[in-house]
């Protein structure tokens, strides 16, 4: 059984506690450019000292207000042409960059990382060392933590969770109460739908194909009724047959443990 996905946060490198000088003072200073978009004034940002990594001076990406950006404390940034506006609040050590949008009441903490054309919205909150990037989506109250990687065109939403080692990519749906602790686990039937493992709030093993979330009682009658007596169909059986295997193999996943990542976002 794996362990719990802690959200422990990971003490600076060596080389940058040694090289940077104590953090003090505001980060970052409004540079006057502004865009509209959608009805939102945005405002670039630029480092006013030493942010990590990010020299004083490096212009960043952009905000709504400094509700959005933790000013003093952590190394957060926002750079590239990342937005991040609203309710939404991006601290710790995050970054969020790339052409990546953060809005609505999300939160990105701790050490994670959004990137690319990512977006996370709603209430979702993306902590620990979490990735999201390519064109992925986390919205809703979905939480993706620990060392967890959503990429490609993966959705997460609703009240899924996404934790430890899993890795959710290529066009994947978590979604509902689904949670997903490992690399993920998918079969593809000969018509191009996928089916993918996980497990309810509760740790039972369920199947998301699509927009269909079922236990596996539930899927069989499902199938039965609308592939039975067919070659795809017994495709479909042979996969759910699998899956259904290698949960029975591996047993319910340990649920994550929240911490000061979450918390202090």
């Amino acid at each position: 059984m794996p362990q719990a996905a802690t959200k422990t946060r990971k003490t600076k490198k060596a080389a940058e506690a040694v090289d940077l000088p104590p953090a003090t003072g505001p980060k970052y200073e409004f540079t006057g450019e502004v865009k509209v978009e959608f009805g939102i004034t945005l405002r670039r940002i630029r480092a006013l000292r030493q942010i990590g990594l990010i020299a004083a001076g490096t212009l960043g990406g952009w905000i709504a207000s400094e509700t959005n950006l933790s000013q003093v404390s952590g190394d957060a940034w926002v750079s590239g042409d990342a937005r991040v506006y609203g309710n939404a609040r991006v601290s710790g050590d995050a970054r969020v960059y790339g052409n990546a949008w953060v809005y609505g009441d999300a939160r990105v903490s701790g050490d994670a990382w959004v990137s690319g054309d990512a977006r996370v919205y709603g209430n979702a909150w993306v902590y620990g060392d979490a990735r999201v990037s390519g064109d992925a989506w986390v919205s809703g109250d979905a939480w993706v933590s620990g060392d967890a990687r959503v990429y490609g065109n993966a959705r997460v939403y609703g009240d899924a969770w996404v934790y430890g080692d899993a890795w959710v990519y290529g066009d994947a749906r978590v979604y509902g109460d689904a949670r997903v602790a490992r690399r993920l686990t998918t079969a593809t039937c000969s018509d191009g739908y996928t089916f993918v493992l996980a497990t309810d709030r509760a740790g039972h093993p369920v199947v998301i194909a699509d927009c269909r979330y079922f236990d596996f009682a539930a899927a069989r009658q499902h199938w039965q009724a609308t592939r039975g007596g067919t070659p795809l169909g017994d495709e479909t059986f042979a996969i759910l047959d699998m899956l259904e295997r290698i949960a029975s193999i591996r047993g319910p996943d340990a649920a994550p443990v929240e911490d000061a990542d979450r918390d202090a976002a």
